[in-house]
């Protein structure tokens, strides 16, 4: 899925209600369009959109901390899997949000 998503080919279908629900919940208190907050956790938006997926980059600061736990809060509420690159770990697999799974292990 991680190698799908970062690829330049995003998969065709219907949207992910899930997806849907989370990114319209996170939006409302984080937006990633314009009029953005004077101190916007993201370092990049527009969040990257797919049809099973949605790619965030999040920025180190005391507001990019605030983000984390929001994504955490809110996967787990809608039964997402979160995938963090840069420690190439996934957190909620099997529904378990409390801890992260290593890929490579």
């Amino acid at each position: 899925m991680v190698d799908h998503c970062t690829g330049l080919a995003h998969r065709d279908g219907e949207l992910d209600l899930r997806i849907v629900a989370f990114y319209e919940d996170l939006q409302m208190r984080f937006p990633d369009h314009p009029p953005y907050e004077t101190e916007s956790p993201w370092m990049s938006a527009p969040f990257a959109l797919g049809v099973d997926h949605t790619s965030m980059s999040i920025s180190h600061s005391p507001r990019g901390n605030e983000v984390v736990d929001a994504v955490c809060h809110l996967a787990e509420r809608h039964g997402l899997v979160i995938y963090d690159p840069q420690g190439d770990e996934v957190t909620g697999l099997r529904h378990d949000y409390r801890s992260t799974v290593p890929l490579g292990a």
